[in-house]
Formats: C-alpha cells, structure tokens, sequence
C-alpha cells in the first residue's frame, strides 16, 4: 500500500482543513516546495496536492506553487482540485504531473473523465468525496444525491488509474479513517481505491493495508503533527 503525504494548498501556503472548511484552515507553512522536499527525503514515493482555492474556484490558484513543488522534487505527483476540463487536464500532464484526479467534474461531465482516461492513459483519477455516502461537489460546497458506490462503478470500464475516496466527516478529524465504507468502495470495483480522510496513527495505516484490498493511503494533518513519523511509516508499510 502507498502512503501519499498530502499538501493542501491555499493561497500559496500549506494548510489542512478541518472537514473541508476553508474557514478552520491551519496553516503548517509558506514554502509548499520546502515542505515537499522535507517528505521526499523522509522517502515517500508520492505527493498528494490539492489546490483548495481551485476547488472552489473551478480552474487551477495555486499553480505557482504547484509548479515549485513539481520543479523541486523528482517523484510523482498527483493534483486535485479546479481542473474541470480537457486544456486543464492537458496543461498540468505537460507541465510534469504524473496524474490528475478529477472530482466536480466526475459527476458533472462524466464524459469528460472518460475522454481523458483514454488520452491520458494512466493519468486520470477519480475524486469521490461523501458524507454519509453521499457525493460532495465544487470543495465539498454542494451536495449530491450520487451515491459513492454508484459513482465509482460507473467508471468500471473507462480506464481510470484509480480512484481516491475521502470521507468527508472525518477529514482533518484526527478521528481515523472510515475503513468500512473505503473497503467496501475497494471490494466494489476493480479499479484501485486509495484512502483518504482521518487517518491519523499508525495503527489507521496498518488496518487500512490488512484490507487487502485498498491500494493507498493519505495522509495530511498527522504527518505535520507528528502523530505519524513518516520515515517509520513508510518502512512498516513495506515491511
């Protein structure tokens, strides 16, 4: 299983939020490229950056930043948040992303996603963000009667590289991730399903993997906190 330490972006700066609200941002620091760094040396193998102002904004705010970190580290990186169409999803896979995750859109403009998982073959995922099962839109703004399960077998056939289902609820929670619904996403589909919201301790990381069946995990606020080492993660994970 691939733990994939997060940077949230907003207005330049690292932060996490507390269940997707841009008003209980705490900001871990200004130079996201640093901070990138800081886990690439601690030998993590991917990012996870979100482009929170984008996400409500519906195109790429933070791209400078998003652009120094991928000019800083040379391991792959995927990006969410306001990318919502084909020149979007076009100019951040030239610019050296190793994979979009597309969230608003996969429920908005379905087809779109489909488009882009057959240009880009292994460079499209799918975001699907619930509370209580239900799909949330636009950072997490807008609720959807979509049902998680429902979203995610759509894309069964369209060739995405994975999809990265956050429970909303306990995002930035330090409550520890909601391994029930994940696995039951996970045993769902055939596509791979990767971890995020709540995972806080070790001890989420290493239930998540004794699923079996998730393929990856994020993790933001723990990793700043300290809660988890992310060099002694990383070596339980393969070990």
């Amino acid at each position: 299983m691939i733990l994939y330490p997060a940077i949230d972006l907003k207005d330049g700066q690292c932060v996490r939020l507390l269940r997707g609200e841009m008003a209980a941002a705490t900001v871990f620091g200004d130079d996201p490229a640093a901070q990138a760094a800081r886990f690439v040396d601690a030998g993590c193998e991917w990012l996870h950056l979100v482009d929170l102002n984008g996400a409500f904004a519906g195109q790429p705010v933070n791209a400078a930043a998003v652009e120094a970190i991928l000019a800083r580290v040379a391991v792959p990186c995927q990006l969410g948040g306001g990318i919502r169409d084909m020149a979007t999803i076009e100019m951040w896979l030239t610019r050296g992303l190793a994979r979009v995750i597309l969230g608003t859109v996969a429920v908005e403009n379905p087809a779109l996603v489909r488009e882009a998982a057959r240009a880009f073959p292994g460079k499209v995922a799918v975001g699907i963000d619930a509370r209580k099962g239900r799909v949330a839109t636009k950072g997490w703004a807008t609720e959807t009667d979509v049902m998680a399960t429902d979203l995610a077998r759509s894309f069964q056939d369209a060739g995405v590289a994975a999809i990265i289902y956050t429970d909303i609820d306990r995002d930035g929670a330090m409550q520890g991730p909601n391994i029930e619904a994940t696995e039951a996403l996970a045993r769902a589909v055939a596509i791979p399903v990767i971890a995020s919201g709540g995972v806080s301790r070790m001890d989420d990381l290493i239930a998540l993997r004794d699923t079996g069946v998730i393929a990856g995990a994020i993790s933001g606020r723990a990793l700043y906190d300290g809660a988890i080492d992310l060099a002694t993660a990383l070596g339980a994970l393969k070990a």
